[in-house]
């Protein structure tokens, strides 16, 4: 699959397949770590992250089934299934990981230990509101700890594409399916922008290489205010 985007001149549509829109989603937050944090990644996309720790920065990324040091995707035909990660998916672990309970992860979740959680969103708003948990009259397997996550660590960045498949903005003025949590997300983090939440708005930080502002905005219901330091997003 592929979303199909504006060019520069607005008249030649440009195909971005799903694998490159999430390269260079993962790789932009990835740009985030610092070295000593603790990391929870949520379920999709933002596990990619675990494949993009810049070199020298040495993180811990804690998964909420339980395992603290979880490394990157193991390389096919070295998998352990008995290594997954809150998504199921086999994962690596690192020199030194450690294995606990659900009730003692959510505890460190809980306990404000998690200085950066990266998950997906359904929906993101203008105030920093964050739906991601639920779709009215479809198939819900758990909430998840997104709300745990949402309300305890220190920093959130949505890692997430900037429209649905039909082409409909997920960054709106107000969130309207059921809500994760109420001003909650600090960055914004997608294909097309960086953008950062703010107490005045959204302010729209970096664009994607050969997309405009009126880009951008086209494709996003909230009104966004433009950086002064407007920068393009690094490939």
């Amino acid at each position: 699959m592929s979303t199909t985007l504006p060019n520069q001149e607005g008249l030649r549509p440009v195909r971005v397949p799903d694998a490159e829109k999430r390269e260079r989603i993962v790789r932009r937050v990835a740009r985030e770590l610092r070295d000593g944090f603790y990391v929870n990644l949520g379920i999709g996309m933002p596990t990619l992250v675990a494949n993009h720790v810049p070199p020298g920065v040495e993180v811990v990324l804690q998964s909420e089934n339980g395992m603290l040091g979880v490394g990157p995707y193991p390389v096919p035909g070295t998998e352990d299934p008995d290594l997954i990660n809150a998504g199921k998916e086999t994962v690596s672990e690192l020199p030194g990981t450690s294995y606990f309970s659900s009730a003692d992860s959510f505890a460190m979740i809980r306990g404000g230990h998690v200085d950066l959680s990266i998950l997906g969103a359904m929906e993101v708003d203008e105030e920093g509101n964050l739906a991601n948990w639920m779709i009215p009259g479809k198939m819900v397997k758990g909430m998840g700890g997104a709300m745990d996550l949402v309300a305890s660590a220190r920093r959130v960045i949505v890692a997430m594409e900037h429209t649905t498949r039909d082409g409909a903005p997920k960054i709106l003025k107000r969130c309207t399916l059921p809500i994760t949590g109420l001003k909650v997300v600090d960055t914004i983090a997608t294909e097309m922008a960086w953008i950062k939440v703010t107490p005045q708005g959204l302010v729209l930080e970096e664009i994607a290489p050969g997309l405009t502002v009126e880009d951008v905005q086209r494709a996003t219901a909230a009104t966004l205010s433009i950086s002064p330091a407007l920068k393009e997003m690094s490939r």
